[in-house]
């Protein structure tokens, strides 16, 4: 779009909940820069925030800006719980070749002129960016423009009415019918299905159903059978899907999640491998029929330190682990919210999982599987020598876990997510994500307590 360097604009607000006004605003964007970044600003220290919302903020931003070209949605801070002020933006998305652009609302620069505006009062180092960085000034129709008042490097790009979030979040307390004018349809959907900005807490778990059905397919088509039932629903494909089913086993589902979970709509399963814990019943392919019970299951953010110093992060539905690489027994120093919980763990390796993946590898490691949707996660060893007769641990879902090699010249550890290689790890940081959850879809005669009881109390023959 331009001849010179890239010009990116950065559209930053809370977006909590994000309205349609808001996507308009984002499409206004895109017709006059290379890209637009949509940045939910994560929790500000003047301001209370309550951290276990930033998934459904996540969810809502995702929903509300995706299919917009050029426009992309950068969720960095509310998955590091952190807020990142403007004059760190070129810290953050700046790049060789790359021009950022602050994207602010007219009533933010009056007074610029008595240096009275609310960028340099407020914003940190706010005179400065005022001085020698580029705005994008928005306003509405008719809005009083004094140029004595804008940056020195600005520009203005008229939008539509506009309504704050503030205002969105008062109607749907109040439940006022009006709100569904200021709300993308998606996000109005998801806001009504997890009963968002009322009194009541939000539900992680409800009955819907999918009368119309816009089908993402996702098997495996070199198993005959997940290909058969695959053409049965064919009919039901669409380019803009609204449920992703998956044809297969838990290991097809997982690889499913981690590929589509940023789709932002619900998962259903059916089962052409083994347990099926995460599936339903193959022959339940007419689920359009029928009610449907809707989970809301969050995934792990994983981050791993290499021996090289490499550090990176990934996302897993079930668990985590590390294993011995060698022959050697693993030494291994657990941490739980920055304190250390035990010095020194001789064991063949450690694993986290989620109450969904309790059922899978924990289980086996010995530890209990916990019912489908607890808020809680699993800590188990394999293999522990001492502390001898050590337990697996249950912990609380807003824990911080650290696993630490003690000695990984000696004694090499390989990690896994979600049963994907990644090589060898010395540190593992692992909590529930901020912003990644999945959306799974049972159908009633489908309970996953139902099959959690069967593992724990397996029938016997007589």
């Amino acid at each position: 779009m331009s001849d010179g360097p890239k010009r990116v604009a950065i559209y930053a607000s809370s977006f909590d909940p994000p309205g349609a006004n808001h996507r308009t605003i984002a499409q206004r964007l895109a017709e006059h820069f290379d890209e637009v970044i949509v940045f939910p600003y994560g929790p500000r220290p003047d301001r209370p925030n309550d951290d276990s919302l930033s998934i459904h903020r996540a969810v809502m931003v995702d929903l509300n800006f995706r299919g917009l070209d050029r426009v992309r949605v950068e969720l960095g801070d509310l998955e590091r719980g952190t807020f990142t002020p403007p004059c760190d933006y070129d810290r953050l998305f700046g790049q060789p070749g790359t021009r950022l652009v602050h994207t602010i609302h007219a009533n933010h620069s009056r007074g610029g002129k008595n240096g009275e505006a609310m960028i340099q009062r407020e914003w940190t180092r706010g005179r400065e960016l005022w001085d020698t960085h580029e705005f994008v000034i928005l306003h509405e129709p008719h809005e009083p423009i004094d140029p004595a008042d804008s940056p020195p490097h600005s520009s203005c790009l008229e939008v539509p009415l506009t309504t704050n979030s503030y205002t969105i979040r008062a109607m749907l307390f109040d439940g006022s019918t009006r709100v569904d004018g200021w709300l993308c349809p998606d996000v109005g959907r998801y806001i009504r299905r997890h009963g968002l900005f009322r009194a009541t807490p939000p539900a992680r778990e409800c009955i819907i159903t999918m009368p119309e059905p816009r089908v993402l397919l996702y098997y495996d088509p070199r198993n005959a059978e997940s290909a058969q039932i695959a053409e049965q629903l064919r009919h039901w494909e669409h380019d803009d899907p609204n449920i992703v089913i998956v044809i297969g086993g838990d290991g097809t589902m997982l690889r499913a999640i981690r590929q589509h979970w940023r789709a932002r709509i619900p998962f259903y399963g059916l089962n052409t491998g083994h347990l099926g814990f995460l599936l339903n019943d193959k022959s339940r392919i007419d689920f359009a029929e029928h009610d449907l019970r809707l989970y809301q299951l969050p995934l792990l953010w994983v981050e791993m330190t290499g021996p090289d110093g490499r550090r990176w992060d990934e996302l897993c539905f079930n668990d985590c682990w590390i294993e011995r690489e060698t022959g050697q027994t693993a030494w291994i120093q657990i941490h739980v919210n920055g304190h250390v919980q035990m010095k020194k763990v001789v064991a063949d390796g450690m694993l986290v999982a989620t109450a969904a993946g309790s059922t899978s590898y924990a289980r086996a490691m010995g530890a209990t599987p916990v019912p489908f949707n607890a808020s809680l996660l699993t800590l188990v060893g394999s293999n522990v020598l001492t502390p001898t007769f050590w337990h697996p641990a249950i912990l609380t879902t807003d824990s911080v876990i650290g696993i630490h090699n003690l000695d990984p010249q000696k004694r090499p550890l390989r990690g896994f997510i979600d049963g994907v290689p990644q090589g060898q790890v010395v540190d593992l940081t692992v909590r529930v994500s901020n912003i990644a959850a999945v959306e799974l879809l049972f159908t009633r005669e489908h309970d996953p307590v139902a099959k959690l009881a069967l593992l724990q109390f397996p029938q016997m023959e007589e």
